[in-house]
């Protein structure tokens, strides 16, 4: 019970306080990068060379998945965690900004894919640790997004079908949870589909090498719709859902569908929508909703809006239409890549170090999805800055009592409970070298 009142007015601030910890809730995150091994295998998968920032790169890894958890959007932001004890929290040295930005500066195309292969083995352990899909089904979804910059120099940059100045990376989901499977960074005019090919098959592969053993579906729109992507598909023996474009094949295959044939299905208020099939090309089986308004005034102009997407899978049409609807999840787990966190813009001016910082943030991605999974026993989608709000931005100060350090957190925290429950479970998983 509150006994007394301040006039904020006429309070001291002074800084000096050295045992204050920058968000708290990083010792959840800092736990399971332990388990994780994220150390040990940043400094085996990723060799810069003999430029400079090259030594000890787990450290700036680190550094920087740390930040990003923290909702870093820039270089400058990651100085946060020199702040008071924050360091010693994390347990590893905290790197300067300006050291990060040298480190991020060196690499190569070449380096970056060494990035992709530190995010494809922390996918690997999180998964052996009980968060991934094992022999049950799993579902694939692809999707393009626009990655804002600051300025008309940098490197890659331009504008594209948004007309935002950015650029343009591929991004791969998973359905049920909205993990990050890869990533691609790509220069700001890129058309959507480009590189689909190769980067489905490289999803395809990542997930079967990190354990995905079940059946997997691969849902994406249009931009992807091609015979390149579908072959990929076949080859893996992966199923599809892919929307295909209105053109004048597709129009004509649609006409072939009966009256009798169409199903109507639930649709918005005021709104009426039917599904149907037909086949189409290479024994695609083509899934076709139409939509219209309903009402008096749009009773004078009664026309169809069609949606088509072919598939290979099997289910009722019906069925299949509602789960390809589903598809949208992909612009969540894109929206926590960008709200607060480090794909919200690329920060700097040259692009392979861009792409680093992409792989970067994809990986903070999924660290704050498996402290979720692994530690708060939650199933299916989180929101990021729901997790950073309650288990993350924490304040807390960072005392010594007998030789063993105590993280003194407030009192009366509304989730303390599951805070505690998820720090136990984290720090109970294996140690992963």
């Amino acid at each position: 019970m509150q006994t007394r009142s301040y006039n904020p007015t006429r309070l001291k601030m002074v800084f000096d306080d050295d045992h204050a910890v920058a968000g708290a809730g990083l010792a959840l995150v800092a736990t399971l990068s332990t388990r994780l091994g994220t150390f040990g295998l940043a400094n085996e998968l990723i060799d810069l060379g003999d430029v400079p920032g090259h030594a000890t790169p787990g450290r700036k890894v680190l550094t920087l998945i740390h930040a990003m958890v923290a909702g870093a959007e820039c270089i400058d932001d990651c100085e946060v965690l020199r702040a008071g004890a924050t360091g010693r929290v994390l347990g590893h040295c905290v790197m300067a900004p300006s050291t990060l930005g040298t480190f991020l500066r060196a690499f190569t195309f070449g380096h970056v894919r060494q990035l992709d292969a530190l995010g494809e083995a922390l996918l690997g352990r999180a998964w052996s640790f009980g968060a991934g899909p094992g022999d049950a089904p799993m579902t694939i979804d692809i999707d393009s997004t626009i990655c804002e910059v600051y300025g008309k120099k940098k490197q890659g940059s331009s504008y594209g079908y948004t007309r935002v100045l950015g650029q343009h990376p591929l991004v791969a989901t998973r359905a049920d949870t909205g993990e990050v499977l890869h990533i691609r960074h790509r220069k700001g005019s890129a058309h959507t589909g480009r590189g689909a090919q190769r980067f489905v098959r490289e999803v395809f592969g990542r997930v079967r090498r990190a354990g995905a053993s079940g059946p997997l579906t691969l849902r994406a729109d249009s931009g992807f719709y091609s015979k390149h992507v579908v072959k990929a598909c076949r080859d893996h023996q992966v199923s599809y859902s892919i929307t295909v474009r209105q053109d004048r094949a597709v129009t004509t295959a649609i006409e072939t569908i009966t009256e009798k044939s169409w199903m109507p299905i639930d649709y918005t208020l005021g709104g009426k929508a039917e599904v149907g099939e037909c086949s189409y090309g290479d024994g695609h089986r083509l899934v076709v909703r139409r939509t219209r308004l309903t009402g008096r005034q749009a009773e004078l102009f009664p026309s169809w809006r069609y949606h088509a997407f072919i598939t290979d899978r099997e289910g009722t049409a019906v069925v299949l239409d509602e789960d390809h609807r589903r598809h949208a999840v992909v612009e969540l787990a894109i929206r926590d890549l960008k709200e607060g966190a480090g794909l919200s813009h690329c920060p700097s001016g040259e692009f392979n170090a861009n792409a680093a910082w992409v792989v970067f943030a994809s990986i903070a991605h999924n660290m704050v999805r498996w402290v979720g999974s692994l530690g708060l026993s939650i199933t299916g989608p989180v929101v990021t800055k729901t997790i950073r709000r309650r288990f993350i931005s924490v304040p807390g100060r960072l005392t010594t009592r007998s030789r063993r350090a105590q993280l003194h957190l407030p009192t009366h925290w509304p989730w303390a409970t599951e805070w505690l429950s998820c720090f136990d479970r984290l720090r109970a998983l294996p140690l992963r070298t």
